[in-house]
């Protein structure tokens, strides 16, 4: 098969690599979308360990055993791999699994790790069911796309009453436009890049901030009720300053949800955040898989929305021109279709 490989500082393209194979639990997937993530930082790192993304959709090609899954069967991969017996798996909250595997012992090799490939590896019960007439690329957005911030959505019961506040409009915050637009919530969004602000009004944005605005905490507040502040927000650029921006615009007894990842710290006060404003504070990675019929229902209404996320479409081998695509920030979700026809 061949698959993604970094071949130096903002250098990419595609290598060989031996078909994975069918084993127990664990069928093969002909990856038809692979939506593209946060890969791009080793990309322009030049970070090259073999095994790019963790978003698919395909057609269960092979299988070793009869199982949740079947050969023919088109479905979502969901991110990472997980133990599937734990007390957090068996509750749906795989995502926070403590007792992971080692992929290449178990396998062999690391082969079908990646879903930046033409085939993929993952166990059955971690394969959603497309619907009938659902196409790949919409399918493929129950991952990334729509999935942290439909799990942030879900955790805060955000609904038409709100008023929510979405901090980095990269794919994922977009996505989060949609998820609170289609809960009938109002949004107030934030980010610099003028291609993603315009993006994010088409998708139903209410207001766009830009956060280098010296007075852009008083916008948000000017937007609000009274100016009390918003009831929900969720951030998605993983930015310090982005989350004391939802902390200091979020209302007294607000909810706020951290989805972009951060390896810095945050100030919080708990008196003042905490105890005195009364905030509930949630991280969220991924969504409950009980949910996963909800998310797919959603993802079969707001198609039209979709198609105005999915920016860019690129075969494997232009993977070079995809991920600059994704550094120049000019774009909301870009996809990679290892195989020609990987829509239908």
């Amino acid at each position: 098969m061949k698959r993604v490989a970094v071949q130096g500082k903002e250098k990419a393209g595609v290598e060989s690599a031996a078909n994975p194979a069918a084993k127990d639990n664990w069928a093969v997937i002909k990856v038809r979308v692979a939506p593209m993530c946060t890969e791009y930082k080793a990309f322009a790192a030049g970070s090259s360990h073999g095994m790019y993304g963790h978003e698919a959709a395909g057609e269960v090609v092979e299988v070793a055993q009869p199982g949740r899954v079947k050969v023919g069967d088109r479905v979502v991969a969901m991110p990472m791999n997980a133990c599937g017996k734990c007390a957090l798996c068996l509750d749906g909250d795989y995502i926070h699994c403590t007792d992971g595997f080692d992929f290449a012992a178990e396998h062999g090799s690391r082969d079908g790790l990646g879903t930046m490939a033409q085939y993929l590896l993952k166990q059955d019960w971690m394969l959603l069911p497309i619907p009938d007439g659902m196409t790949y690329d919409h399918a493929s957005m129950a991952c990334c796309g729509l999935g942290p911030t439909f799990g942030a959505m879900q955790t805060m019961l955000v609904d038409r009453h709100d008023t929510v506040l979405i901090t980095g409009l990269g794919p994922v915050g977009l996505g989060g436009v949609i998820n609170a637009r289609y809960r009938g919530a109002r949004v107030i969004a934030v980010d610099s890049v003028a291609y993603r602000a315009d993006l994010a009004r088409e998708l139903g944005a209410d207001a766009v901030v830009n956060p280098l605005d010296p007075d852009a905490l008083q916008q948000i507040l000017d937007l609000t009720p009274a100016e009390r502040g918003v009831d929900k927000a969720v951030d998605c650029s993983g930015v310090v300053a982005a989350h004391r921006l939802c902390i200091d615009a979020a209302r007294r007894k607000g909810r706020v949800a951290f989805v972009g990842e951060c390896s810095n710290d945050t100030p919080v006060q708990i008196s003042r955040d905490m105890i005195r404003k009364g905030l509930t504070l949630v991280g969220s990675w991924h969504f409950n898989l009980a949910d996963s019929p909800r998310i797919m229902s959603m993802i079969g209404e707001v198609g039209g929305q979709l198609d105005k996320l999915i920016t860019h479409r690129f075969p494997l081998d232009a993977i070079q021109t995809a991920w600059e695509t994704q550094l120049s920030g000019q774009c909301g979700k870009v996809i990679l279709q290892p195989w020609e026809g990987a829509n239908v």
